[in-house]
């Protein structure tokens, strides 16, 4: 059987692990606060005739708390480990128990967020914001890139969605097929761009809008291509 100081230790660890505190654990057991203070702070010795209350708070057996063995009893094991693997032994025994008990503890998810540049024209044009970006909570896998931005229209669809956001990675230098970041005329788009024997231009991928020829006729900068 367990002495007082480990009887009291252990009743710590499990209200500890509950979240609770000492007066939510003295109102839950029934006593006053000053009386479960005394037992934590070793004034006063813990009364065994409460045990059954505070076990069942606790969510373990009077046994338990108790260190009495039963078959299959881990108690006398428990006692001879060190802190560290005392714990790691209670964490695992909460868990079992808590499946046992139908309780599920979902893990929180946080969500990414994605510094965006503006929007980018899959159709007649925007302009890139050159202020500070704004974060936009992303729920996907984010890719190594240099820049996000909006899509804005659905001429790059099946590919680039309506308000999809997509990652650039900063380059002057395109290959043909790319899919890139530009500006035509002082306009910002997402296109594919296209080099063959009709010359260099920018394209839809469901035509809804016309080439766009890279000529003398038109200005044009390229912010980077897109890496998803």
């Amino acid at each position: 059987m367990r002495t007082n100081d480990e009887i009291i230790y252990l009743i710590k660890e499990l209200t500890d692990k509950r979240g609770y505190s000492i007066s939510e654990l003295a109102r839950r057991v029934d006593m006053a606060k000053s009386a479960v203070s005394r037992y934590f702070n070793g004034t006063r010795e813990f009364p065994l005739n409460r045990v059954n209350e505070f076990a069942k708070v606790l969510g373990v057996t009077p046994e338990y708390i108790l260190g009495i063995a039963q078959d299959n009893d881990i108690s006398s094991i428990y006692n001879k480990l060190d802190t560290l693997r005392k714990k790691k032994v209670f964490e695992f025994a909460h868990q079992q128990l808590d499946e046992q008990n139908n309780i599920l503890v979902f893990p929180s998810k946080t969500k990414n967020q994605v510094s965006v540049y503006g929007a980018v024209s899959a159709g007649n044009g925007e302009y890139l914001s050159d202020n500070k970006p704004e974060l936009v909570d992303y729920d996907g896998e984010i890719p190594v890139h240099d820049f996000a931005v909006i899509v804005n229209g659905d001429s790059m669809e099946p590919t680039f969605a309506d308000k999809q956001i997509i990652f650039v990675k900063k380059t002057s230098e395109v290959r043909n097929g790319q899919f890139v970041i530009a500006d035509y005329d002082h306009q910002a788009y997402v296109k594919k761009f296209m080099r063959d024997e009709n010359g260099c231009r920018l394209v839809s991928l469901n035509k809804k809008y016309n080439d766009m020829p890279i000529n003398d006729e038109h200005e044009l900068s390229i912010f980077g291509v897109v890496v998803l």
